[in-house]
């Protein structure tokens, strides 16, 4: 932003032009950084967002309103055809974004409006005329040059100079100084030099110096047009010859400032926002730090309970731990403490500095770790440790892991406010602790004194006033009151048994894989690391060779002349910057046109994947030789857990050089240094397909599993109708690909794609595959019209993932709603049963006394590291545990394999 606004009085008018500003930020931010994962367009939505944040909150104006085109087809149109015919068709990517706008802007309760038969500038204009005649002053946010004309004394262009974050001051002082004419003759200027951008053409030779000269020596325009004949030289001659441009070009470029508009300036006044309507439009937006950014930036108008959170907070000096806590915390039927631990934690480890805790008797205490005596050690450890007394924590795993290194395990969780609000609200993008109590709660979270007279704390009695202490106290307070708030949704929409049977214990049996971790041998790592190395020059040298000369192969710019113009390979998709040269593009480019280069920087890319993927492991090695990843309960919306620091889910598997990566997890030694046996594996197999055949009750699909043949040999020969024996190896890749498929919402060309087949083939495929097995014709069809009915689905479990986007009307968003209800039930089912199959094993293991211990879940699999003499006890109780987690209409196939290495335990 420029020069700041200058203070008034007057109501203050805000217009933007919708069309102009997110044509801007749609050409302005590139459109393939900016997607949903259900693969809507959102740079343009983005830009604009962004655009307006700034000037609502940089401007303070007390009316707003947003025009938009209606269409192509105005009047100007009629008159002229030409007009604007040079203009590019419209991308798609941009279109689909409008109607997302226009949400954004409902969502913060700002007017918007269009005309048939008119464009946003004349709209603009209308509103402008009516509110200055009212004694507005009026702020224009466009990129259409044409708005000039509406400058005055008490209305302001605010022109976008750059991208979308830097806007020029269009004053009456600014344009003359630009144009050298007052702007209500900018018109004039246009008029007479043309715009490029509207298709009108100007005057040959004449550039707006020019212009301005005659308009200012004559008078204006109409007085240049009469004394036409009187200009001499070539642009004289031109001018004559183009009149009738000229002309036309005025009268087209003059905005109607009377338009029939159903609302007028005083209907435009800022109205309250809801802040629950901003957090669902933006969760489904992924606008994770654009919706930061608006909270911090602009005030909601809507009520927040200014009170704060009442309590009398208290500094507990040495000694005085275990008199609060057995006054204020104890084991009641029915109370609830809140728990706030202030700290570090990470890597399977952690470091308490400081707990808060909250009471519901209204109290909240502090305490420095730090200083504790033997007598409060002793106290908070008892308590943390006594499963009696109930507690309820934030995103409880973290300080759950920094609560063991200190010696305090933690028992009694009753509640997480983090993973309740995830089971209420899956694809939501934040579950921070100020996010939810705003949401939920209707308060502002921040740190405060008890006297800074802001209201957010009101202690009776604080000793020791800090505000590190203040803010503790109040987040365990918040804590408390959320995880009430929380609870009552959450029974609404069926969570509360899950919450309570599985993700609750969850969290204590992931802290103790993340403690625990799994060794890997670091020479052997460093020694793949060299050979893909080693690999990566090797190949680059190949695609050199198989061009004859070397290129960046990270450049897309470079790799697109050499594969398109220079080898002439079919084009790919083509994007703004040209055809993509992303990674599945490539492949498929691979499979129909190969090429030695080709397949040298296919090569080229793989090897350094997998040596970045061995960079990252090795950073991440402890000082006791195991990596400690991080598993993630909030982040995949059907219920999947995931890894990060590093991403033990996400080793490559489907390739041999892919493979050899996990030889680097080995079997470790106990804290002692007693070394394990082996390392075991265990996963479902086909646990998606098992659950179709469950869900859908299909006879033919359940009998295939019972028999205990080659699954997809049987169903390749139901749908090809020949003997299993006769099915060929591309039967059964095909029936493959469509059952794993179907699992995924698998449509007929996604299909089409993945077996290299035509979409029509795809598409009999499919028939086939739904006239054998009719049930899951059904079932799928049935699924989504239950879903758009209820607006969520249903895992087995009663997980629930809603999808409001199933009657949206931008078909995009719609069919990849539908594609998520066909595979929530399924996948969340799939992730729901592994998470009960964990607990499950863990009971099991510590009722039979064994050392054996689980480490790591990735997706349908668990690793185990194997004590010694304990292989076939411990595998046997794996069979049962998984086997018997779930009572499905199929049996649940249970793999298992050990060796000395995660590799060699593969089975």
């Amino acid at each position: 932003m420029t020069a700041s606004p200058t203070e008034t009085t007057r109501p203050r008018l805000l217009l933007l032009d919708g069309h102009s500003l997110a044509y801007r930020a749609f050409f302005a931010l590139p459109v393939d950084n900016f997607s949903t994962t259900t693969g809507q367009h959102t740079n343009a939505v983005y830009g604009f967002t962004s655009m307006l944040i700034n000037v609502l909150r940089d401007e303070v104006p007390t009316h707003v309103g947003v025009a938009f085109d209606k269409s192509r087809q105005t009047f100007r149109l009629e008159e002229y055809p030409d007009y604007k015919a040079k203009r590019n068709k419209t991308p798609d990517e941009f279109k689909s974004q409008l109607p997302l706008i226009q949400e954004v802007l409902d969502a913060l309760h700002i007017g918007h409006l269009e005309m048939d038969g008119y464009e946003a500038d004349d709209i603009i204009a209308t509103l402008t005329t009516q509110a200055v005649a009212a004694g507005y002053e009026v702020l224009i946010l466009t990129g259409d040059r044409d708005s000039l004309q509406l400058v005055s004394e008490t209305s302001t262009v605010l022109y976008p100079m750059r991208g979308v974050s830097e806007l020029a001051r269009m004053t009456p002082e600014a344009v003359e100084a630009k144009y050298a004419v007052p702007p209500y003759r900018y018109p004039e200027i246009a008029a007479l030099v043309g715009e490029d951008s509207d298709n009108l053409p100007g005057i040959p030779g004449v550039g707006p110096k020019t212009a301005a000269k005659w308009i200012n020596q004559y008078d204006g325009l109409d007085n240049v047009i009469t004394h036409a004949d009187q200009i001499t030289g070539k642009a004289g001659e031109n001018l004559r010859a183009h009149l009738g441009d000229v002309i036309r070009n005025r009268h087209l470029n003059r905005l109607v400032v009377d338009l029939p508009l159903p609302v007028g300036p005083d209907d435009l006044v800022r109205q309250p926002w809801d802040r629950q309507e901003v957090h669902t439009l933006f969760d489904g937006l992924e606008f994770r730090v654009l919706r930061d950014r608006l909270f911090e930036s602009l005030e909601s108008e809507e009520e927040i309970d200014d009170s704060g959170f009442e309590m009398a907070g208290s500094v507990l000096a040495a000694g005085e731990v275990a008199a609060w806590l057995a006054e204020h915390a104890t084991a009641e039927a029915g109370t609830r403490t809140g728990v706030s631990v202030g700290g570090t934690w990470g890597a399977g480890t952690g470091d308490v500095a400081s707990v808060a805790l909250a009471a519901q008797d209204g109290t909240a205490a502090w305490i420095d770790t730090t200083g504790l005596s033997p007598e409060d050690d002793t106290a908070l450890a008892g308590w943390f440790a006594d499963a009696a007394t109930a507690k309820v924590l934030h995103d409880a795993k973290g300080p759950m892991l920094a609560l063991a290194a200190r010696g305090w395990p933690l028992a009694g969780l009753v509640s997480d406010t983090a993973l309740a609000a995830y089971l209420c609200r899956p694809d939501q993008r934040s579950y921070e602790l100020a996010d939810l109590t705003l949401r939920y709660l209707k308060r502002e979270l921040k740190g405060a004194s008890a006297d800074d007279g802001q209201g957010q704390l009101a202690f009776d009695d604080l000793e020791g006033d800090t505000a590190a202490a203040d803010t503790a106290m109040l987040h365990a307070r918040a804590v408390l009151d959320l995880a009430e708030a929380i609870d009552v949704e959450l029974e609404e929409r069926g969570g509360t048994q899950l919450l309570a049977d599985v993700e609750l214990p969850l969290v204590d049996l992931l802290t103790t894989m993340e403690q625990t971790g799994i060794a890997v041998d670091v020479d052997l790592l460093e020694a793949l690391q060299a050979g893909f190395d080693t690999e990566v020059r090797a190949a680059a040298q190949a695609a050199y060779s198989a061009i004859g000369r070397e290129v960046n192969l990270g450049s897309p710019k470079q790799l697109q002349v050499v594969l398109f113009d220079e080898l002439n390979l079919p084009k790919t998709k083509r994007t703004k910057t040209g055809y993509t040269t992303d990674a599945d593009a490539l492949q498929s480019l691979a499979l129909k046109s190969p090429h030695p280069f080709l397949e040298s920087l296919l090569r080229h890319r793989d090897q350094i994947r997998l040596r970045q993927t061995i960079e990252g492991l090795l950073k991440t090695v402890a000082e006791d030789g195991r990596i400690h990843t991080t598993f993630n309960q909030t982040i995949a919306a059907t219920g999947r857990l995931s890894s990060t620091d590093p991403n033990l889910q996400n080793i490559p598997i489907r390739t041999a050089d892919g493979r050899r990566i996990r030889e680097g997890f080995v079997v470790g030694r106990s804290p002692d240094g007693a070394p394990y046996e082996s390392l075991m594996t265990a996963d479902y197999s086909q646990i998606e397909m098992r659950i179709m055949a469950h869900l859908s009750e299909d006879a033919l699909l359940i009998e295939a599993f019972r028999s205990g043949h080659d699954f997809h040999s049987i169903t390749a020969a139901r749908v090809f109708d020949v003997a299993a024996e006769d099915v060929s190896v591309e039967m059964r890749a095909k029936i493959k690909a469509m059952n794993y498929g179907l699992a995924y919402g698998l449509s007929a060309y996604g299909l089409s794609q993945q077996l290299g087949i035509e979409p029509g083939e795809a598409r009999g495929l499919m028939d086939e595959y739904f006239q054998t097995f009719g049930g899951i014709r059904d079932y799928l069809g049935g699924i989504v019209e239950e879903a758009r009915r209820s607006g969520f689905t249903e895992t087995i479990w009663g997980r629930r993932r809603y999808l409001p986007d199933l009657t949206s009307d931008n078909r995009q968003r719609r069919e990849m709603a539908e594609r998520m209800a066909l595979n929530a039930p399924i996948q969340g089912s799939a992730a729901d049963l592994i998470k009960i199959a964990m607990l499950h094993v863990q009971e099991a293991l510590t009722e039979a006394g064994l050392a054996s211990r689980m480490l790591l879940q990735v997706h349908d699999e668990l690793v185990f590291e194997v004590a010694p003499g304990e292989r076939d006890t411990l595998e046997a109780l794996v069979r049962d545990q998984m086997g018997g987690a779930a009572d499905l209409a199929v049996p649940l196939d249970v793999s298992v394999g050990t060796g000395h290495s995660w590799h060699e335990a593969a089975h």
